[in-house]
């Protein structure tokens, strides 16, 4: 997980599913929204803003959004609901000298150097701004997952499998965290569960990057397989997790706090 930054082929790979993405990857929970935008007034960078599943609701709450993405397909989505999105590397943005008060990055910070995108954190996230990256696990019932075990082992069983997801991808030792710029550190979680019919659970997993790459052929035999196996319905307990970094002047003013609790939402 820490080196797929490196491939930027599979990086670039869901645009060609840009709209299964927006329909099919879930909304990410009203309180999580309301406690980021808490956070700030404005200006708010999306780093892989991709379809705007982030930006759109922030944008909502009144702040000024501007997105940064690789692909003009996902890219477009998010213009569609009133998102301006630069397309470009975050590593090597031009950012011309803007500064923000909150930088985010949903589900995509694992598709960036984290060195590279550490450095760049720190240049354009204003002293006492917040940097949250926020990842989505999934788990369904030991049954639905043996089940879907079995498929994937018999059909696909090189790739990636949903509903064994950890949760926050953080390496041991967080380029960002460690950098001497950043301090205070919250750890946020909301958890929610959805009932989701066969085709939305494949409409999901279906953008997951390796199973894009999949010729015709053997993606429809995936899905078949997979359409059979849940039949008409299948429970899906999420949790979303949020890392925030403070931006600091130098690590002398650092004061660890501690993480505050999880808590349950209603749904996304």
């Amino acid at each position: 997980m820490d080196d797929l930054h490196r491939d930027r082929a599979l990086a670039g790979s869901f645009g060609s599913a840009a709209w299964r993405y927006h329909r099919y990857r879930p909304e990410y929970p009203v309180d999580l929204v309301a406690d980021l935008a808490a956070l700030t007034a404005g200006p708010v960078l999306d780093v892989g803003c991709g379809t705007g599943k982030l930006a759109v609701p922030l944008r909502e709450r009144g702040l000024a959004v501007l997105g940064v993405d690789v692909d003009e397909r996902m890219a477009s989505l998010a213009r569609g609901y009133g998102v301006p999105v630069e397309i470009s590397r975050f590593e090597t943005w031009a950012d011309a000298g803007r500064r923000f008060q909150l930088v985010v990055s949903g589900e995509a910070w694992h598709w960036i150097d984290p060195e590279a995108g550490a450095v760049k954190v720190a240049q354009v996230l204003v002293t006492g701004g917040w940097f949250a990256r926020i990842w989505i696990a999934r788990e369904v019932s030991a049954e639905v997952g043996a089940a879907l075990d079995e498929v994937y082992d018999r059909v696909e069983p090189e790739l990636t499998r949903m509903w064994r997801l950890p949760g926050g991808r953080r390496t041991a030792v967080d380029p960002v965290v460690a950098r001497p710029e950043f301090g205070s550190v919250r750890e946020l979680s909301y958890r929610w569960e959805r009932t989701l019919g066969a085709e939305e659970w494949w409409g999901m997993v279906s953008t997951v990057s390796d199973h894009l790459r999949l010729s015709t052929a053997r993606r429809d035999a995936l899905e078949n397989a997979v359409r059979a196996c849940l039949g008409d319905s299948v429970v899906v307990r999420e949790e979303a997790t949020v890392l925030l970094v403070s931006r600091e002047t130098a690590r002398s003013s650092v004061s660890r706090e501690t993480p505050p609790k999880s808590r349950s939402v209603g749904g996304p």
